[in-house]
């Protein structure tokens, strides 16, 4: 009997985790073109995939955080500008109630008891 590798399971390797200035630097040897996916996974340990989801999350971040900055003013997280658009829809609507209370009273006033 001749021994057949198909048989045989193959072992994963264990699940290695990169640490967020692991994964910069290895998105860093990707764009200075110091390293392609193939040699940066070797490396590093890990499969391809795991170095272009690296890839993608950095552009991901990147494009994000220059969508959010303006020229000439401070940069402001994702989170910062919705707490502004929060902060400005709750006085508007703060108004709108007061507006409404206003209105109530003088129809209750005109047409209220005798």
């Amino acid at each position: 009997m001749s021994s057949n590798n198909a048989s045989t399971p193959r072992r994963r390797r264990p699940k290695k985790v990169l640490s967020p200035s692991a994964k910069y630097e290895i998105w860093l040897r990707l764009v200075r073109g110091e390293a392609t996916i193939a040699q940066a996974a070797t490396e590093a340990g890990v499969d391809r995939s795991t170095i272009i989801r690296v890839r993608q999350v950095a552009k991901d971040g990147a494009l994000a955080a220059l969508a959010a900055s303006r020229p000439g003013t401070p940069g402001k997280s994702p989170r910062d500008i919705e707490l502004e658009e929060a902060n400005a829809e709750i006085a508007r609507l703060s108004e709108a109630v007061k507006e409404l209370a206003v209105k109530l009273t003088l129809v209750e006033g005109k047409g209220g008891s005798v």
